[in-house]
């Protein structure tokens, strides 16, 4: 006995039809029931073959088609030669809709670029980890924005919300005692951040920090005179470079990020980049 085709169709991948027909194959395990996917069907002479090739084997349909001009054409002409065709979302979107005060965009591939979406946020959550403080310079090439200020001014916290609006960001902490990479002079100054902030709010920051760990508060690392050193070494690297400075004192991470944004906005639209 001929083996059966489900033809799994859609006018995007077609993963999801091509699932269902395998699920649906695999109870029929007495018989030899092929799966062909057939993706991007976007016209009716693509519908017109799929038909034909359907009615000469005495073969079956399932589909994705979220296109109602498709849908109802696919439909149409399976009747009219009496071939088994299953519209799997066609009954879902119909559901959905009945409950939902939107309207559906019926199109095609929203799952995918939801996917992909995703992968871009995960791909940027990793990156502002592994760019971390400084950890490695070699990846300031690949960011899309670098980071850099003292101590305690945000920086993490910044790269990480950035990373979750699907933004490569990296930091690097500004320390005089220690030698800045090579790497951030080789980066277009547009490309960096400075952060800067006020010397008592820094003070209270460190402190609160010191204090938290049970840690001395009248450690060097949260004097007056330890900070205003530390930001004046910090500004002076940031008029060398000659990169945009953003004062964060009274600032939330959200503005902060707000204005980093934008910056990178601009750049990508100097560079004629897709926009955020």
């Amino acid at each position: 006995m001929a083996g059966k085709i489900i033809f799994a169709i859609s006018d995007s991948l077609g993963e999801t039809a091509e699932s269902v027909a395998r699920a649906t194959a695999s109870q029929f395990d007495k018989e030899i029931i092929d799966i062909v996917r057939i993706p991007y069907i976007n016209n009716k002479e693509q519908i017109d073959r799929v038909i034909q090739e359907a009615a000469d084997g005495g073969h079956a349909i399932c589909h994705t088609i979220v296109s109602p001009e498709l849908r109802a054409y696919l439909h149409n002409q399976a009747a009219a030669r009496k071939i088994p065709a299953v519209d799997i979302m066609g009954p879902v979107l119909a559901a959905v809709g009945s409950v939902a005060s939107t309207q559906p965009r019926l199109t095609a591939g929203m799952v995918h670029k939801l996917d992909r979406e995703y992968f871009k946020k995960v791909e940027a959550i990793e990156f502002a980890v592994k760019y971390d403080d400084g950890k490695n310079p070699k990846g300031f090439e690949k960011a899309d924005i670098v980071i850099i200020g003292v101590s305690r001014t945000s920086k993490t916290p910044l790269s990480m919300f950035l990373a979750y609006k699907k933004i490569k960001a990296a930091n690097l902490p500004l320390v005089p005692e220690v030698p800045l990479p090579e790497e951030l002079f080789a980066i277009p100054p547009k490309k960096i951040v400075g952060l800067v902030i006020d010397p008592y709010k820094l003070n209270f920051i460190r402190s609160e920090r010191l204090r938290s760990m049970g840690l001395d508060t009248d450690a060097n690392y949260a004097t007056i005179s330890r900070i205003e050193e530390e930001l004046q070494y910090a500004q002076t690297v940031m008029r060398r470079i000659h990169c945009p400075v953003l004062d964060v004192t009274n600032k939330s991470i959200e503005e902060t990020a707000s204005f980093v944004m934008q910056i990178i906005e601009r750049n990508r639209a100097a560079e004629g980049g897709r926009q955020l």
